[in-house]
């Protein structure tokens, strides 16, 4: 199969799970024999532009024509089977959409967040829950409340953009992927059509480091953002803290806006080590001497990478109770869910998990059976290429019954 992936790569100052499951996907469908072009776009080369391209770039947000006719005549050189559609902010917008219709060329998208129905992808304000975008038509509320960055003039470009490309979305994709079912259900409930929503997990690559006794440190691995509830973990363990500790550090490592604040509250501590952004073999020797590793996010997420990583490596997960955690982790079986947005709950799953090690071992094995089972590349490259398969097919029968 002939695959051209269209992806707007993420600044590479923090860590992004979504470039990580892209050239995850690209390397797997090679290593099986399917020939994949990628067409993207980076967001670290915008810093290097001049002032006034820099400025221009919010224009291109809701639609890019250069990239239309860049991509489309790339396409009818190339005849691929499928395009698959990963982010296309803040370069190269849904005009990708326009060129795949163009070129008679099928697409599918995987939808990493929630963009097509909030503005920030992220259905959180203020550190709360927010659907108030979610069903209409001109997402306003997002731009009177600035929920991109904390700017109204940096949500404008997003909220039109979604406002005047929502229908060329819906009709332009034969396939959404869905990487979890809480999502999906969250779009579905907010109008997008069910019968162009599916669900595909995402893979992990089987680590070559594994988890071998009980663990050495409780690890904290992503984004220092307020959405990953990186401050929600700083309180529970000032609470475990005061409580006299858990008899391990808690170990922090990742780089993001809350960077200086976790640095500050580490620092001079022995029961807290922040130890910067890793790289990948880094992150797998992390987690691999890790009692358990905590995903305490307050957003909704829509996957969870570093839960299935943590499962690959043989360690449970203490999880927030609440978006795709619900479904990659069984309670009790290969980890502990929180109260989400609850300290004392999340200290409490940290705890326990610190307190029972033969509780954590087999909770370690039951989500390394799962990974095998579920999360595993061979499993991956199976769903997606049966993606790719049916999405060509809806597009030979739509055009055949238009004729």
């Amino acid at each position: 199969m002939h695959v051209l992936v269209v992806h707007n790569r993420y600044a590479s100052a923090q860590p992004s799970g979504e470039n990580k499951v892209v050239d995850q996907e690209v390397e797997l469908l090679r290593a099986a024999g399917h020939r994949v072009g990628v067409f993207e776009r980076r967001s670290d080369d915008i810093a290097a532009r001049s002032l006034l391209s820099k400025a221009a770039v919010p224009l291109l947000v809701p639609w890019n024509p250069a990239v239309r006719t860049e991509l489309a005549a790339r396409l009818r050189t190339e005849r691929p089977d499928i395009v698959h559609v990963h982010n296309v902010f803040p370069l190269l917008s849904p005009a990708v959409l326009a060129a795949c219709a163009d070129a008679g060329v099928p697409a599918v998208a995987t939808l990493h967040n929630y963009t097509q129905v909030c503005p920030p992808g992220t259905l959180q304000r203020d550190g709360r829950p927010c659907t108030e975008c979610v069903g209409s038509a001109a997402p306003l509320p997002a731009v009177r409340h600035g929920c991109y960055r904390g700017s109204r003039l940096a949500t404008v470009p997003l909220a039109v953009g979604l406002s005047v490309n929502r229908r060329r979305w819906w009709s332009g994709v034969e396939r959404f992927l869905c990487i979890s079912a809480a999502q999906r259900d969250v779009l579905v409930r907010a109008g997008m059509p069910a019968e162009r929503l599916v669900v595909k997990h995402n893979f992990v690559p089987d680590p070559d480091d594994r988890r071998s006794g009980a663990g050495e440190h409780l690890l904290y691995l992503g984004r220092l953002a307020e959405a990953k509830g990186v401050r929600l973990l700083m309180a529970a363990w000032d609470e475990i803290a005061a409580s006299g500790g858990v008899g391990v550090p808690l170990v922090i490592a990742g780089a993001g806006p809350l960077e200086r604040e976790v640095s500050a509250w580490a620092a001079g501590r022995d029961d807290v080590r922040h130890v910067g952004l890793l790289d990948a073999a880094g992150s797998r020797k992390a987690v691999a001497r890790s009692v358990a590793v905590v995903a305490p996010s307050t957003w909704l997420e829509t996957f969870g990478l570093v839960v299935v990583e943590a499962m690959a490596a043989g360690v449970p997960a203490v999880a927030a109770g609440h978006g795709a955690f619900v479904e990659l982790v069984e309670d009790g079986v290969t980890g502990l869910l929180h109260r989400p947005g609850e300290p004392g709950s999340l200290a409490a799953c940290i705890r326990r998990i610190a307190a029972e090690p033969a509780l954590g071992r087999e909770m370690g094995q039951a989500g390394r059976r799962r990974y095998e089972q579920g999360f595993s590349p061979a499993v991956g490259l199976e769903r997606l290429v049966e993606e790719y398969r049916t999405a060509i097919a809806g597009r030979t029968e739509s055009m055949g019954g238009s004729r």
